[in-house]
């Protein structure tokens, strides 16, 4: 019966992974205000290109912290380099917006990169944030290559 749930529970998290169960915070990391706090790199269902599967696909960027941060210019970027630049966004503070692969109307609560095509690899990847001046924020990677974070 546990053996059941283990796999259960390892085919869930192949779908979404929450970005501290790919060791998301190192011993004597600074945790910043602002970091990728759940990914999905594979929408449910068949990859049939769809917009409705597409947005199934997603990164959430959690600020932790009370004072609201402007995210203007901040990029969110994959292995392959498709980089998706935050316009005139303004993430409250204590709050998540979930940044969406395909088309859509963004929302404080949802971002569409507005693309026709999947980005996140399924079998291994990394989502890099970067603030508007190019510095290094978080990533969180998943796969055969997963790194963990990086600075």
């Amino acid at each position: 019966m546990t053996a059941v749930a283990a796999v259960a529970a390892a085919a869930v998290g192949a779908v979404t992974l929450p970005a501290a169960a790919a060791d998301h915070h190192y011993p004597g990391r600074s945790h910043a205000a602002v970091y990728i706090s759940q990914v999905r790199y594979d929408s449910p269902g068949r990859d049939d290109r769809s917009n409705w599967s597409l947005n199934q696909e997603w990164v959430d960027i959690t600020n932790s912290a009370r004072r609201a941060v402007n995210l203007d210019g901040w990029t969110l970027r994959d292995e392959d380099g498709h980089t998706y630049t935050f316009r005139h966004v303004r993430l409250d503070g204590r709050s998540t917006v979930r940044v969406h692969t395909g088309v859509g109307y963004d929302t404080r609560r949802d971002l569409f990169q507005d693309r026709r095509a999947y980005v996140w690899n399924n079998d291994h990847d990394t989502a890099t944030l970067r603030n508007d001046r190019g510095r290094f924020v978080d990533d969180v990677s998943w796969g055969r290559h997963h790194r963990g974070h990086r600075r």
